[in-house]
């Protein structure tokens, strides 16, 4: 009789566990895990290596990691750990190893350790972990046992959440079961890393089986694993438990406030096209979330159609969330243009409202505008490329029609000093002949004959009997312009000195502007004075070229003309405005 009542007392326990180990084997057969035999060779005579405890109905971590009491980390979530970690698993010596694979859900292969969501009593067994010229096997044992089982007492919950700012502490919930054990040493990991003493925070404390945080930052939040050794039968056993921890502020007091749009908006819509109507709603802190956002459509038929709705979280943290709540329109209807669309955002203390109102688009007028826009563009570039191409002929006509005599009452005689190289009889008359022509027979006929410029040139203009460099002088204090024609010639024989003489001259008077014509390329001699290389280097270039530059109306002697003194050829008025036009429209249809 008492045998009986023995078998019938026992016997629910007994079909319990069978059905928690069947439940456990489907689930790793379905979730991933290889019920097919696999021989581990290598594994065969290696006796476990670590023991560990866990309660059922908890999360709980299983790392693949040689037992280390100096280790720093207890897990690594890497990818690359993941490949390389392979699982097997039994719950007895009697049963065939099954692979854990990376399809199954629970546990779940993450980095180098395996993850169970809610681990049950069936999940006890034996497991082993191979990393590749690591670990050749590493055999663990794994007892989960109920609370009552292992003499849970007071054992909280296995989230908490902290208040940011205050001080609040961390107890390991392991350290409820076991009572004999009344103070055992904890080692804790926050997110797989040991947690320590830290000189730059003084406000964190490990006492025992607590860790102490004064103030809660809102980096405190995280998964904590906490273990202790635990001494049962001869067996040194770690009892694992976890503690997720969330970091939360003060509920909020205030209602909704909306960041777009901001009371009542109007929004241009087309006909017959696509619209998405946004809001942006600033919500604070709330523990518990009874945060809603959502459009409604209000109009005089007082239909209201469903709207396609879509809400995005744009940025969260201790202060709140900001949401952002879209409704798409298929295409804009005259019902739609009639109606105000509301958006109404509610959480636990309050509401708050905000209203689009659409507008029809002119469709007709943006199309004007855009095209009126892009002609304008397009006659500004034109007319900016017509005065880059024409700017010298411009400037030049502008000159002679508007722009009052230079030259009127400034005391100069000439509007030009010309200085060449002069004849040698060290060097060949025929290397200098086309140089003279240029300077004594073309320049004259151009700049004298066609456009009343007065030049100056030593053998004609100045009478002999005098110092070479005073004559020299006083005529370049007598011109305008000193136009100096450069040539190999010139820049290594004493005509230097002209050159010389000019800048000195303008250094002194500002009204005397020096042009240099290249007449033939040379190369600059060591020898010349510092003043006449900066001169070289900084002042206005025209090159001469023989084969183009002779005709009148070539852009040589534009440019001639654009840096010689302005001289006007018409009086101002109605005559002179009439006659610049007429030039400037023949410049453009040329």
């Amino acid at each position: 009789m008492i045998l009986k009542e023995n078998v019938s007392e026992y016997q629910p326990k007994l079909i319990k566990k069978i059905m928690l180990a069947f439940c456990w084997f489907l689930a790793l057969f379905v979730g991933g895990a290889e019920v097919r035999e696999i021989n581990l060779p290598g594994c065969s005579r290696v006796k476990p290596q670590i023991w560990y405890r866990a309660i059922s109905n908890e999360e709980f971590v299983l790392q693949c990691a040689l037992p280390d009491k100096e280790a720093t980390h207890i897990f690594n979530k890497s990818l690359l750990k993941q490949h390389e970690a392979k699982w097997f698993w039994r719950q007895n010596d009697k049963e065939p190893l099954k692979a854990i694979t990376e399809k199954s859900s629970n546990p779940l292969r993450k980095g180098n350790a395996l993850w169970f969501k809610m681990i049950g009593v069936s999940a006890s067994g034996i497991y082993i972990c191979m990393i590749r010229e690591k670990i050749p096997c590493l055999k663990m044992i794994l007892e989960v046992q109920t609370k009552s089982e292992a003499n849970c007492s007071d054992y909280g919950t296995n989230t908490l959440y902290l208040l940011a700012g205050r001080g609040d502490s961390i107890v390991c919930p392991g350290t409820k079961c076991y009572s004999p054990i009344k103070k055992p040493d904890v080692k804790w990991y926050k997110d797989g890393r040991q947690v320590k003493l830290q000189k730059d925070r003084r406000g964190l404390k490990l006492n025992h089986n607590e860790i102490y945080l004064n103030p809660v930052y809102d980096k405190d939040a995280g998964m904590y694993v906490c273990d202790y050794t635990l001494f049962d039968n001869n067996t040194e056993w770690t009892m694992r438990t976890i503690v997720t921890v969330e970091v939360i502020a003060k509920n909020t007091i205030h209602p909704p406030s909306f960041l777009y749009p901001s009371g009542v908006m109007i929004l241009e819509a087309e006909l017959g096209k696509p619209l998405e109507l946004k809001c942006i709603v600033q919500f604070g802190f709330e523990r518990v979330s009874l945060q809603r956002v959502t459009w409604k459509r209000e109009n005089e038929e007082n239909i209201n159609k469903k709207l396609k709705q879509e809400t995005s979280v744009l940025s969260s943290s201790l202060k709140g969330r900001i949401l952002g709540h879209v409704a798409k329109l298929k295409e804009v209807t005259e019902r739609d243009l009639r109606s105000n669309f509301m958006c109404f955002a509610q959480n636990a203390v309050g509401n708050a409202t905000a209203v689009i109102k659409l507008k029809r688009k002119q469709r007709v007028f943006f199309l004007y505008v855009l095209c009126s826009a892009i002609s304008t563009l397009f006659a500004f570039l034109v007319c900016v490329a017509f005065v880059y191409q024409h700017w010298i002929e411009i400037v030049l006509i502008y000159r002679s029609y508007l722009v009052q005599n230079e030259t009127a009452e400034d005391g100069k005689e000439f509007d030009a000093f010309v200085s060449y190289a002069k004849l040698d009889s060290s060097e060949s008359e025929s290397a200098l002949i086309s140089e003279e022509k240029f300077a004594l027979e073309l320049l004259p006929d151009i700049l004298e004959n066609k456009y009343g410029y007065k030049l100056c040139l030593l053998e004609r203009d100045i009478l002999p009997g005098g110092a070479y460099t005073d004559e020299v002088v006083t005529a370049i204090r007598q011109s305008r312009r000193a136009i100096i024609i450069l040539s190999p010639a010139y820049v290594s024989g004493p005509s230097i000195f002209e050159l010389q003489a000019a800048v000195n001259c303008a250094l002194e008077d500002k009204k005397i502007k020096l042009l240099l014509v290249k007449f033939q390329a040379f190369q600059e001699p060591e020898t010349l004075p510092p003043v006449v290389k900066k001169a070289l280097r900084i002042l206005p270039v025209i090159t001469w070229k023989s084969s183009i530059s002779a005709a009148p109306n070539k852009k040589f002697w534009k440019y001639m003309r654009y840096h010689m003194p302005v001289k006007t050829t018409k009086m101002l008025g109605n005559y002179s405005l009439k006659g610049f036009f007429q030039r400037l429209l023949s410049l453009v249809y040329q």
